[in-house]
């Protein structure tokens, strides 16, 4: 009896089979995977703004910025640049920084980027949000809600 050293045409199809099965199982979940990353990112940097946010009040006496030009407060003493909030698919990535003069509650938009509180005699002056309020993650949470 002869030993061959190599796979046989049927062993070879077989495999072939099997990852185009695995292929067209797993393609169509894709794009949803990106956009769980965008999410994950936009949450990070939210954190990361809000961190720096913290440092700013702890260096300034308890005070938040009493200006919406919150990036030119930030940079770059506590950040580097102002992260992007992507918020997929509905808004395109932005930095932009949205002020927010409410009294009780942001009232967020549906612009993309962020939104602060400025207002020093509201209850919630500090606060900063991704500017959504018209659509949800992929948990169906809506993005004003962080």
């Amino acid at each position: 009896m002869k030993k061959s050293k190599g796979f046989t045409l049927i062993e070879l199809m077989v495999v072939i089979v099997i990852l185009g099965i695995l292929a067209a199982v797993i393609a169509p979940r894709i794009p949803g995977f990106v956009n769980k990353a965008k999410e994950g990112r936009t949450k990070g940097n939210l954190g990361n703004l809000r961190s720096a946010m913290n440092i700013y009040y702890s260096d300034n006496d308890g005070r938040y910025p009493t200006t919406n030009a919150v990036s030119d407060l930030l940079v770059p003493k506590y950040l580097k640049a102002i992260p992007a909030a992507e918020m997929p698919p509905n808004h395109s990535p932005s930095s932009a920084v949205t002020g927010d003069a409410g009294v009780s509650a942001i009232t967020a938009g549906d612009a993309g980027g962020w939104i602060y509180n400025y207002n020093n005699a509201s209850a919630v002056w500090g606060d900063l949000l991704p500017n959504c309020n018209a659509h949800t993650d992929s948990a169906s949470t809506n993005w004003s809600a962080y």
